[in-house]
């Protein structure tokens, strides 16, 4: 792949490359691979743990093939298949105020009545803590209503606006992420994380592809940093369309 331009192509997964939390297509992990991949690097950027991330792309056959792929934003990072790093949230912020804080996040969650509410309602990942009100473990279904719920109510806009209200001296990012839940992490922590450990190889652009876009959202930061272009995409057939346009394939 000598001949490959001095471009990295990264992608979110969720809502970018797969419906929430489901499997990447076999066609666009294809296309993706034979397609893409020899006219430039590729990347995955997300906010999940690097077992969610495998599953969605197919296991670690496929995975590995990319050139990097940053997990929780980054904080897990690999390289050709290779773990190059790793960062904790729990060493940054301290066990005191970790505790605090997902003791208000779960007494706020326990009084908002949704249609349905199921259980994992808090997930600590490596490098950052999730808060879901209708709780991880909702079925597909469930899921999909929730989100038409929060569309119209607003749940976790206004979940967020608590958390920084109560936290404002944490030096904390509240951001949406996926369909369901919101991505607890330090300042500094967001998608824009990854790019740290690709400013040594100096390429000529980077190309980010992203559906939360939006500010609150988790691809916002980073679709808006100056060291990327940004393409806002509404689904993985979106992705691909435009990826095609930019590629010329």
């Amino acid at each position: 792949m000598s001949g490959r331009k001095n471009v990295l192509y990264l992608f979110d997964v969720d809502g970018t490359l797969t419906k929430p939390r489901q499997s990447i297509s076999e066609d666009l992990l294809s296309f993706l691979l034979d397609k893409v991949k020899p006219h430039a690097r590729v990347g995955l950027v997300s906010g999940s743990d690097y077992s969610k991330i495998l599953e969605q792309m197919n296991g670690e056959r496929h995975m590995s093939q990319f050139d990097y792929v940053f997990c929780e934003n980054g904080l897990m990072y690999f390289k050709n298949g290779e773990l190059q790093s790793k960062q904790s949230i729990l060493n940054h912020v301290g066990e005191q105020k970790l505790q605090k804080l997902i003791n208000f996040a779960l007494g706020y969650m326990s009084k908002i009545e949704l249609p349905v509410k199921r259980g994992n309602f808090v997930e600590f990942r490596t490098g950052l803590i999730n808060f879901c009100p209708v709780g991880r473990s909702c079925s597909q279904q469930e899921r999909d209503q929730f989100a038409a719920y929060d569309a119209e109510h607003k749940v976790r806009e206004q979940f967020v606006y608590a958390l920084q209200k109560e936290f404002d001296d944490y030096n904390l990012t509240f951001a949406m992420g996926g369909q369901i839940s919101i991505d607890v992490y330090p300042n500094g922590w967001d998608k824009t994380y990854c790019l740290n450990h690709v400013a040594d190889a100096g390429f000529d652009e980077i190309h980010f592809f992203g559906d939360k876009t939006d500010p609150g959202g988790n691809d916002h930061e980073i679709y808006c940093d100056g060291r990327t272009i940004g393409h806002k995409v509404t689904s993985p057939k979106d992705t691909r369309e435009q990826l095609a346009a930019c590629l010329s394939i």
